[in-house]
């Protein structure tokens, strides 16, 4: 198949092979391109969806961007279950197998670097809204005591992650998950081992307070903790 290649992440040799049935972008399945003993998955996408000229009129189709958004995550997801990618960002492309090698050997030191970083770690995502009005400041508190407890836990925390995330790209909330103030945002890294613990506590932190919803999304690939 030929056509532009688009790229789902940097990782180092899989611990085990990819799920054989893995479709990526487009329907096409990922595939592994070495260089220097780092990997980069890629897929074929065509042109006429992918070229720069195009691309950017289809990101704005919300339907086509959702579709591709979940068609990458679904990759990263698999690849995360058997390595530790770093994600790169949603549509990500190349002219060819060579325009990646290069940009791989340019970023070579700042992928080996980052890919030490997050090995063994995983995102998690939790959010706190103040679904009753009367909530106000005990809900305060208690996100401020949640976030406390969770980045003790973490090896790191961002409040407010601005990265893209294509994990969260189209999600369709209910309504009781979009009303109320927004009282925490907040992505943790988190060792794999202690991952359990992590997601006990905050189950646990969902039944402490009325008036207060508590949501966990992941484990994800480390988005947030990735340098531009």
């Amino acid at each position: 198949m030929t056509g532009l290649r688009y790229v789902y992440a940097v990782c180092r040799p899989l611990g085990a092979p990819l799920q054989a049935d893995l479709k990526g972008v487009a329907g096409d399945p990922p595939r592994l391109l070495t260089h220097h003993g780092l990997i980069a998955v890629v897929s074929h996408v065509p042109e006429r969806d992918f070229a720069s000229e195009p691309l950017p009129r289809r990101l704005a189709d919300l339907e086509w961007r959702t579709a591709t958004a979940r068609a990458h995550q679904q990759v990263v997801d698999a690849l995360t279950a058997v390595t530790t990618p770093l994600p790169l960002g949603l549509a990500t492309v190349f002219r060819d197998d060579s325009g990646v090698r290069v940009m791989m050997e340019e970023r070579e030191d700042d992928f080996r670097h980052t890919l030490d970083r997050l090995a063994g770690r995983v995102e998690w995502g939790v959010e706190v809204r103040a679904v009753h009005e009367g909530a106000g400041e005990r809900a305060e508190r208690f996100a401020d005591r949640l976030h406390t407890t969770l980045a003790a836990r973490a090896e790191c925390s961002r409040r407010d992650p601005g990265r893209f995330h294509p994990g969260r790209e189209g999600q369709e909330l209910a309504p009781s998950e979009t009303v109320g103030r927004n009282l925490l945002h907040t992505a943790y890294l988190v060792p794999r081992a202690e991952s359990e613990q992590f997601v006990e506590i905050v189950e646990r932190a969902k039944d402490e307070e009325s008036g207060i919803r508590v949501e966990l999304t992941g484990p994800w690939a480390a988005y947030s903790f990735v340098d531009d």
